[in-house]
C-alpha cells in the first residue's frame, strides 16, 4: 500500500465506487468490490480498523446468546443472525489463517442440570454449524475440566461443556483486507475525513469533499468525483447520511461495551471461558489473547460520539466482580494491564430500544434522493456477508452485475501460509523462536520480508520492549508496506501492544517514534509533538480506570 501514489490516483480519478470508512465492513465492501471489476476508492478519516473494528471480543462466531434468545423468544431474526454467523466463521478461518484459528471455550456449570442446559445448548449450536471444520462440543468431567483450566474453584466446579469457536486479531485482519483490496486495484487512503458532499442540481452525490489530517491544514482539500457512494462508517453511519440528505432519520443506536486485561496467569489456559450469566443480562468471555488474558465485555448506552469511548472504575469492577465466582482466587484490580472500550453500531427501529435487546442484525439502505447506499449495523463475523449484499445492491445501481468472488480470496499473507515456516525464519535470521513465531502468526507468509529487513540493518532484529516479540523491523515494514502513518496506528492496530499493556506502550513509544520519524521525514518537533499527545493519551486510558 502506497499513501503518496493513492492520494494522487484519488484527486486525479474517478472511480465507480467510493467507500467511507476503512472498517470491516468499508474494507470487506472494497475488496469485493474490486474483484467483481469495478473502480473503487476507499477512505478512512482515522487508520485502519482505528473504532469499532479493532475493539472486539476477537471472536468470530454465530453468538451462543443470540441463539438462546432466538429458542426463548421464538425471535427468528436471531436465529438467522446465528446461522449466518456460523456461515462465515468457517471462511473467516480459512481466507487469513495466520490471523484466524479455532479456539477452544469452556463453559464451567455448578450443577448437573446446567450442565445438561448448556450441553443440549451447544449440540444446537453444532447442528446450526453443520459441515464446518470445527470440532463438536462435548460435556467433561470435573478433573477433565480442571486439567484444562487449573485456575477454576474446584469446590464449586460441577463439570463444564467445551465447544469451539473462531479467534481473530480483528485490527490485522482487517488491515489484511484493506491491503488485499489495494492489491486488487483500490485507491487507499487512511487518515483521510470527509468535509461534506458535492451534489448536483437534483441533490445526487458527485463528489466527496476530503482533507488530511496528518498535514494540519497544510495541503488544501479536494474533491473524490465517483458515481457512487456508499456509507460504511459504523456507529457514526448517521453522521454520513444526514450530511447526504438530512431529512433522513436517525438509525443507529450505539452501544458501548469494554474489555479489560489481565496476566495469562489469571486463567493459566489456552482454553477460553464462557460466563453465561451476567447481573446485566449479557454473557463475557475470558479469552487468551497475545499471552494475555481479555475479558468482556459490557452493554451500555453511548450518545458521545465526539469522544472515545473508555474502559471506566466501575466498569473494570463488574468484569472482575462477574469472573470471580469462576475462580479459585479472586483476581484484583491491581492485576488489570491494560483495556478498551468500543462502541456497537446497532440497528434500531426506534429511539426506545434497549442495547440489550438490539439485535446485531444489518441492513443495506439506499437513499434515492442522494444516491447513497449505506451499509448499517452488523458484526464482525458476518463482514464479508454485509459486504456481498452491499456490492450486489451497488452493481445493481450501477447497471453492472457481477458475482461475488470474496467466499475464496486469500487475504494477504494468507497464500501458501505454513506456520511451520517460523523455524526457517529463526534459523536464517537468526532471531528467538518467540519472534520468529509472532512474525508467522502476524504476517503469514510475508513474515520473510519482515525479516529480511534486519539483514538491511541489524539494529532492527532488536525487541522493542523486553517481555515481547515485537521487533523494530516490524515498524519499518508497517510504514512501507502497511500504510502506518502514526505512533497509534503501529503500536494501537498493527502491533496490539496498547490493548495488551499500558506499561510496555509507553515503554516503547521512544523507539517507534525515532524509528517511524527516520521512515517518514518527521521534525524532531513533528515527533516530539507524537510523542506527547500519545503519552498523554495512554494517560488518560490509566486514569480513568483506576
Amino acid at each position: 500500500m502506497n499513501r503518496t501514489q493513492d492520494l494522487q490516483r484519488l484527486q486525479k480519478e474517478t472511480f465507480d465506487i467510493c467507500i467511507i470508512g476503512g472498517g470491516a465492513s468499508g474494507a470487506g465492501c472494497a475488496l469485493d468490490a474490486a474483484l467483481r471489476g469495478f473502480k473503487v476508492a476507499l477512505i478512512e478519516k482515522n487508520d485502519f480498523a482505528a473504532e469499532t473494528s479493532s475493539k472486539s471480543t476477537k471472536l468470530i462466531h454465530g453468538g451462543v446468546r443470540y441463539l438462546e434468545q432466538a429458542f426463548k423468544n421464538l425471535d427468528f431474526a436471531q436465529l438467522k443472525q446465528v446461522r449466518h454467523g456460523l456461515e462465515e466463521r468457517q471462511i473467516v478461518l480459512q481466507n487469513a489463517p495466520h490471523l484466524a484459528r479455532p479456539l477452544p471455550l469452556l463453559t464451567p456449570v455448578f450443577s448437573w442440570w446446567e450442565g445438561l442446559y448448556f450441553s443440549i445448548g451447544l449440540r444446537m449450536y453444532d447442528f446450526f454449524a453443520k459441515g464446518d471444520s470445527l470440532p463438536k462440543s462435548r460435556w467433561l468431567s470435573k478433573k477433565e475440566t480442571m486439567l484444562r483450566m487449573p485456575s477454576l474453584d474446584a469446590k464449586k466446579l460441577h463439570s463444564a461443556v467445551l465447544y469451539f469457536d473462531g479467534q481473530l486479531d480483528d485490527a490485522r485482519y482487517c488491515l489484511g483486507l484493506a491491503h488485499a483490496a489495494a492489491e486488487a486495484g483500490v485507491a487507499v487512503a487512511n487518515h483521510l475525513q470527509l468535509i461534506d458532499f458535492e451534489k448536483d442540481n437534483s441533490g445526487k452525490l458527485e463528489g466527496a469533499v476530503v482533507s488530511s489530517t496528518l498535514d494540519n491544514g497544510v495541503e488544501p482539500p479536494f474533491s473524490i468525483k465517483a458515481k457512487l457512494f456508499i456509507n460504511c462508517t459504523g456507529a457514526m453511519a448517521d453522521h454520513i447520511r444526514l450530511k447526504a440528505n438530512p431529512t433522513l432519520s436517525r438509525r443507529i443506536r450505539p452501544s458501548k461495551g469494554v474489555h479489560v486485561v489481565l496476566p495469562y496467569e489469571v486463567l493459566k489456559s489456552d482454553d477460553a471461558m464462557l460466563i453465561p450469566k451476567t447481573s446485566d443480562g449479557r454473557v463475557v468471555f475470558a479469552i487468551p489473547f497475545e499471552g494475555q488474558l481479555l475479558l468482556g465485555t459490557t452493554d451500555t448506552d453511548y450518545t458521545q460520539l465526539e469522544n472515545e469511548p473508555l474502559l471506566e472504575e466501575k466498569e473494570v469492577e463488574f468484569l472482575l466482580d462477574t469472573l470471580a465466582p469462576y475462580l479459585a482466587k479472586r483476581p484484583d484490580k491491581s492485576q488489570v494491564k491494560a483495556g478498551f472500550g468500543g462502541l456497537r453500531p446497532l440497528l434500531a427501529a426506534s429511539e426506545s430500544d434497549s442495547t440489550k435487546k438490539l439485535v446485531r442484525d444489518h441492513e443495506v439502505e439506499y437513499d434515492e434522493s442522494s444516491n447513497l447506499l449505506s451499509l448499517l449495523g452488523g458484526k464482525w463475523t458476518t463482514y464479508r456477508y454485509m459486504a456481498k449484499e452491499t456490492i450486489d445492491k451497488a452493481g445493481e445501481l450501477l447497471g453492472v452485475e457481477r458475482p461475488c468472488l470474496t467466499a475464496d480470496h486469500v487475504l494477504v499473507g494468507g497464500e501458501d501460509f505454513a506456520f511451520e515456516d517460523w523455524k526457517i525464519i529463526q534459523t536464517v535470521y537468526r532471531l528467538a523462536k518467540d519472534i520468529a513465531k509472532h512474525l508467522i502468526r502476524k504476517y503469514g507468509s510475508r513474515a520473510h520480508k519482515v525479516a529480511r529487513l534486519t539483514q538491511e540493518n541489524i539494529v532492527w532484529s532488536q525487541r522493542l520492549v523486553e517481555k515481547f516479540p515485537f521487533i523494530q523491523a516490524e515498524v519499518i515494514y508497517q510504514v512501507r508496506e502497511e500504510m502506518a502513518c502514526t505512533l497509534r496506528d503501529v503500536l494501537a492496530r498493527r502491533m496490539r501492544l496498547e490493548i495488551m499493556d499500558w506499561e510496555a506502550t509507553q515503554e516503547a513509544v521512544p523507539v517507534v517514534a525515532n524509528l517511524m520519524a527516520q521512515e517518514l521525514g518527521w521534525t524532531q518537533a513533528h515527533k516530539q509533538k507524537q510523542i506527547d499527545e500519545y503519552l498523554q493519551l495512554v494517560q488518560s486510558f490509566i486514569k480513568s480506570a483506576e
